[in-house]
Formats: C-alpha cells, structure tokens, sequence
C-alpha cells in the first residue's frame, strides 16, 4: 500500500508582507489555525430541447468569478498586535502569501509553492475567556485571484 504524502502544520504558512515593497513576509504570529477557501461562483442557465419542448430543461453551468479567502484563529501575540490593528484601521490592501513549504521541499517543478496577491483583512475578532489567554479571529479576502508561482519558477 502506498500512503499519500502530506504537509506537516508548519508546513503551509500564512504571510503578510506589513511593510509594503519591502519584500519582507513575516508570519501572523499567533494565528495557529489557518483555513483557505478556493471558491468558485457559477451561472446557470436552463437550455431546451428544441426538438421536444415538454422535455425537462437542461442545466448548464459556467464559472462566472472565483475567489480566495482565509480566515485564522489563535491567540492574540503582542508581536502581531499593532500590525494587525493598522491594516484593519487603514483598510488597504496588503500583499500576503500562503508558503507550501512541502511542494517546494518534495514537490515537482509544476507544483504551486506560493498563491501570493494584494487582500484586506476583512474580519479582526478579539475574544477572552477568565482563566483563558485573549484569543483571536482574522479573515482575509484576496483582491482578485491570487498569483501562483512553482517550484520550477
């Protein structure tokens, strides 16, 4: 039996570039649960059958747009706390990435390694709990479709 190979946790990293054209990715700290969505929004369309009328219509469908979005929780980090408030007030854009750490270590050279593009931090969530560590919830919203870029490139 062969078994799949898979990503570690640390594997796949969230990163957002806070000082823009810097180049610099830093991690969210603190985010240690991490949820992407690749969504596709479809049209339908009901197509006759124009040789029996009282026939059931047919179905078709096409990708009208598609989005990315990531939302996170964990703890809320003293190191990410400042950052995070900024691109929440500014609300721009800023230029973030999820890292596949293993395609680019194992990975063939057509394997996606980074989906990368501007987004807002659309949702900025603080909860507490007595007895608890303050927690927090983010969710990111890609400006677009996010680029992606190989292992080969």
């Amino acid at each position: 039996m062969a078994r799949a190979v898979t990503a570690k946790y640390e594997e796949l990293i969230l990163e957002v570039e806070f000082t823009p054209s810097s180049g610099t990715y830093t991690p969210v700290c603190g985010v240690t649960d991490v949820s992407v969505t690749r969504q596709s929004n479809v049209d339908e369309t009901e197509i006759p059958d124009c040789d029996d009328e009282s026939l059931p219509m047919a179905i078709e469908r096409a990708v009208r747009s598609q989005t990315v979005t990531i939302s996170g929780s964990g703890v809320w980090a003293l190191s990410s706390h400042e950052k995070m408030l900024d691109w929440w007030y500014s609300g721009s854009t800023l230029s973030t990435r999820l890292r596949n750490a293993k395609a680019a270590a194992d990975g063939v050279a057509a394997d996606t390694t980074i989906e990368e593009g501007p987004a807002l931090l659309v949702t900025l969530n603080n909860s507490r709990t007595k007895g608890q560590k303050v927690t927090s919830e983010i969710e990111l919203q890609f400006d677009g479709v996010p680029t992606r870029t190989a292992k080969g490139s």
